[in-house]
């Protein structure tokens, strides 16, 4: 019999967890709180602490004897997930985050509204009543903000300016980007579209001029300059740090035993470079692979077509061969599109969306296809095959299917895990043979050292104290990454403190457990059920991961 007493707490977190993000659990699927957004004030934060504590001593009540195998991990998983939620408070950077990265409430809502998908005239007046919302919610965030820095927690300049501006994109299109579309042939659709597109002119848009204005006006003056960019400038930054260091990580190693892990590897892929380069070009140096891949206008897209249909072709070529190496197979296929132009500037090359549980939305792979003359063109296949397929794709549609499993389980993001999966994916479509050539293989090899590199520069800015120029030139000079594409991604460190860290640091964990379960299970071991038992649990913390996996090889071999 399933444990009731744990069944209710991981429901009871998954309400905490729409309750503190009421727009995720749309974009997810729950339809509940389509009218809703979060709750930025003081008082609900006393409340959600309030709740999450109760939540974690009724867990702690549950004994292990009471227990299945799998019921002890989903235990771990809602104790991670709480002591995830306790260590981002103690962080605190929610008060004094701007960007025009999608972890700002303007930057969110304009990255992400757009993705409601709306089916019934219910869904559309609800979605209404949550444009109503956005003033409330932009205020909510300037008061958030001026809280912050009266304890000298102060946003930093450029990305202050970056959000101003995006804002300013946005109030200067026509047909406004929030509005998503409405079923044309929906009786409703029409009178709908009206009174949105009204609350949009009336509500929405002055709301985000204020906002913007109060940018400028409240939050640039004290802005930290580009000098002083991580949060190691700001009161208790250590601590601040360290604290999303083991949120992202899921680890308790410290920001220079990251920075010096990364600088090791780092070097061991440079080596790869001599090898590759030498190959191809009869370039063995990696400064002087670098400038080659990056100066050569044939090694740049021409058109945005051109982008999209590589992707296109990269994906799908991964989807036919995937069946070799796994098991388990999504039950839909990767949508492809690209980045809305509203947030393509400032966004990463590409990013993927995990599918709505009502089938709503499908899983998405967003290609930046923005200024293409100015983008690469020979880490196109390593990124779709992190992000799309086998990566995220796989990675995030499986644990939704997992319909045994709380949810808690199926949609449990541990950054760790999910990122090691994307960047282990991009060397497993290596062992594929996915790559179409050993110019996309350089790619891989570019994916890989601008993944160590961000070890070096995350703990660089955020505990060392480098300035974003530093960062910025340690990247360029680490891996052939476009100079638009890196200036996007330190500014992404810099706004999403400790996120960067758990791409390598989960890929080699993964690593670390396929290696050994191969000791452990001996001629028993198949990779093809190895990475069916790695995607079969959800998302974990490695610590977990690392026991599930141990347990899997030592039943594989006994049986």
């Amino acid at each position: 019999m399933p444990n009731a007493a744990l069944l209710a707490v991981a429901d009871d977190l998954i309400d905490l967890l729409w309750d503190r993000d009421p727009l995720e659990a749309t974009l997810t699927g729950f339809r509940e709180r389509d009218a809703l957004l979060a709750d930025l004030s003081t008082s609900a934060e006393t409340a959600f602490r309030e709740r999450r504590h109760a939540l974690r001593k009724r867990v702690l009540d549950i004994g292990n004897d009471a227990l299945s195998a799998q019921e002890r991990i989903t235990k771990s998983v809602v104790l991670a997930v709480l002591g995830n939620m306790d260590e981002y408070e103690i962080a605190g950077v929610d008060d004094c985050t701007v960007s025009d990265f999608p972890v700002s409430p303007s930057s969110m809502l304009l990255a992400y509204l757009h993705m409601v998908s709306l089916t019934s005239e219910s869904e559309a007046l609800a979605f209404t009543e949550r444009l109503r919302a956005i003033p409330h919610y932009l205020e909510q965030s300037l008061d958030r903000l001026a809280r912050g820095r009266a304890r000298g927690l102060t946003p930093v300049a450029h990305l202050v300016v970056n959000a101003a501006s995006q804002i300013d994109k946005y109030l200067g299109t026509e047909a406004d980007p929030l509005l998503p579309a409405a079923p044309a042939d929906a009786p409703w659709a029409a009178a709908w579209r009206a009174s949105a597109v009204a609350v949009l002119r009336d509500e929405v848009r002055p709301a985000f001029a204020q906002y913007r204005d109060a940018l400028r006006s409240d939050v640039l003056p004290t802005a930290r300059d580009r000098e002083r960019v991580g949060l190691c400038h700001l009161p208790k930054g250590a601590e601040r740090y360290q604290a999303l260091v083991h949120v992202h990580t899921t680890t308790r190693r410290t920001a220079q035993e990251l920075h010096e892990l990364g600088r090791q590897r780092v070097e061991a892929v440079h080596a790869e470079f001599r090898a590759l380069g030498g190959r191809l070009f009869g370039i063995d140096d990696p400064a002087a692979l670098f400038v080659h891949l990056n100066d050569d206008p044939d090694l740049r897209w021409r058109t945005r077509a051109e982008i999209r249909d590589a992707a296109e072709v990269a994906v799908r070529r991964a989807e036919a061969l995937a069946p070799q190496w796994f098991g388990r197979l999504p039950k839909e296929p990767c949508a492809i599109t690209e980045v809305p132009d509203l947030e393509a500037e400032g966004s990463a090359p590409a990013y993927y969306m995990g599918p709505a549980l009502d089938g709503s939305r499908p899983g998405t792979y967003f290609q930046n296809t923005w200024k293409p003359e100015e983008r690469t063109s020979f880490d196109l296949e390593s990124v779709a095959f992190h992000e799309a397929v086998p990566g995220h794709h796989f990675q995030i549609s499986i644990a939704q299917e997992l319909d045994d499993l709380p949810l808690v389980r199926r949609l449990s993001m541990f950054t760790a895990y999910v990122e090691g999966w994307g960047l282990y994916s991009e060397r497993l479509a290596d062992e594929m043979g996915l790559y179409s050539s050993d110019l996309q293989r350089l790619g891989m090899l570019s994916a890989d050292a601008w993944r160590a590199a961000r070890l070096v520069v995350d703990t660089g800015m955020h505990a060392l104290g480098w300035s974003r120029e530093q960062a910025l030139e340690y990247l360029v000079g680490a891996c052939p990454i476009a100079r638009i594409d890196a200036e996007a991604e330190i500014d992404r460190y810099i706004a999403y403190p400790g996120q960067a860290l758990s791409y390598m640091t989960g890929r080699l964990e993964i690593e670390r457990m396929r290696a050994e379960c191969a000791r452990i299970a001996g001629e028993r071991f198949d990779l093809r059920t190895f990475h069916d038992a790695v995607l079969g649990n959800g998302a974990l913390p490695l610590n977990v991961f690392a026991d599930v996996m141990t347990a899997w090889a030592e039943s594989l071999a006994a049986s």
